[in-house]
């Protein structure tokens, strides 16, 4: 993205996708932001990025408004735009799934996005935190946040770990996708699948992430009952049900050869072993007829 000095914003009640679309911005560059209605120069600008007001969006110029999308238009706000301009969007849809609730709230209001959801309105209002009520009011009184300030610095760094969560993910199921393997292993009697996902060197951190997502994309939930992945705190490998699956039961493995620690609940192990068929006898050990 081509660097600016500015980003502009509009003054009033403040909202989620401008909130995120400018902390997304200034998690790229660390920038004063300003909140009052722009003026043509600023639109004609591409020193300044003006967000979720103006009535353009013009990526070339840094404009990033929806509101004067059609009403049929799919649910798109200023977040969205921001990240289709950055080239993450399709992984932001993927990876985040609050990102769509998020477009049609914002596009959409929330009488319709709860029926859309399937809720009742009054459910949407039992999800309000006080991080996001605080977070938003205090953007909503200021006028200017410039580096320093404590609200423009938790703004940068809330963009930075969007960004980060999004790009390292797309990493993480790269990973996946490269070393993973199906198992077919016999749980009391009958077949299941286990998705195992080996040691490498060097080995990402917190290697496990990502695997309940990489299922999903691949459409494997329908198969997959359990996965063995490796222990970010060990040399061995972590036991886990897929979804809570209720085939595996690692609390079985208590006692065993190399197994370390099991949960009461019977939802994940630890073992230190390495050796890939003592892996698949301890799964194969948890399973449920």
């Amino acid at each position: 993205m081509t660097p600016f000095d500015t980003i502009l914003t509009h003054p009033g009640s403040a909202h989620k996708d401008e909130f995120l679309a400018c902390s997304v911005l200034l998690a790229l560059h660390p920038v004063p932001l300003v909140r009052r209605e722009p003026t043509p120069a600023d639109l004609a600008n591409p020193a300044t990025a003006v967000v979720d007001v103006g009535d353009h969006h013009d990526p070339a110029l840094h404009n990033f408004d929806h509101h004067q999308l059609p009403k049929d238009h799919p649910p798109t706000c200023s977040l969205s735009l921001v990240l289709q301009h950055l080239g993450l969007y399709d992984d932001a849809r993927l990876f985040c799934d609050w990102l769509e609730t998020a477009e049609w709230f914002d596009c959409r209001g929330p009488h319709a996005t709860a029926k859309w959801l399937g809720v009742s309105s009054d459910a949407l209002a039992k999800l309000n935190s006080p991080l996001d009520v605080t977070l938003l009011r205090r953007f909503a009184l200021a006028a200017r946040l410039e580096p320093g300030q404590a609200l423009w610095e938790m703004m940068r760094m809330i963009g930075e770990d969007l960004l980060d969560y999004v790009k390292s993910l797309r990493a993480r199921l790269d990973f996946i996708d490269l070393h993973a393997e199906i198992w077919t292993v016999d749980l009391a009697g009958s077949p299941a699948e286990i998705l195992f996902l080996p040691r490498t060197d060097p080995l990402p951190d917190d290697p496990s992430m990502g695997i309940d997502r990489f299922i999903e994309i691949r459409d494997l939930s329908a198969r997959v009952v359990g996965t063995v992945s490796p222990d970010r705190r060990s040399t061995g490998y972590g036991l886990s049900r897929y979804r809570d699956n209720a085939r595996l039961n690692f609390s079985r493995l208590a006692g065993q050869p190399g197994v370390h620690f099991t949960h009461a609940r019977g939802f994940v192990a630890k073992t230190s072993l390495t050796d890939i068929p003592q892996l698949k006898a301890l799964v194969a050990l948890a399973g449920v007829g």
